[in-house]
């Protein structure tokens, strides 16, 4: 499976971005993972493909929305009340087989990944 990931770009604190990752084949799970210059790559949104069941980690949760089309083979996060600290560099992760639910957190857990889309929030 290949991911193509796109919609990053430069917006002023409060703002929103909507960020979209296509799936070349079928998946059971999307993730979205955000790394910042010299930090560690970190969680932050991930949905099943079947239930459409939602993960946001703390620091997002309220603010952004991860939802997918399943017609389309897309998984959108909507990032919304944008702020500094939000800026990185944004994957796309896909499971292609069936992952347990504390997977779905874990970058090393995943099977493909997007060639990452950068978002730049200004204050």
């Amino acid at each position: 499976v290949q991911l193509q990931a796109s919609g990053g770009g430069f917006m002023q604190a409060g703002g929103s971005l909507r960020l979209s990752c296509v799936a070349s084949g079928h998946i059971f799970a999307m993730g979205w993972f955000r790394q910042a210059p010299g930090k560690e790559r970190e969680f932050v949104s991930a949905i099943t493909w079947s239930s459409g069941a939602t993960y946001y980690s703390d620091s997002v949760k309220g603010r952004f929305i991860i939802s997918r089309d399943n017609a389309k083979n897309t998984v959108y996060l909507q990032l919304n009340s944008l702020r500094p600290e939000d800026t990185a560099v944004y994957y796309c992760g896909a499971h292609v087989t069936p992952a347990p639910d504390f997977g779905l957190r874990q970058p090393l857990a995943y099977d493909a990944w997007g060639q990452g889309t950068l978002v730049t929030v200004s204050s």
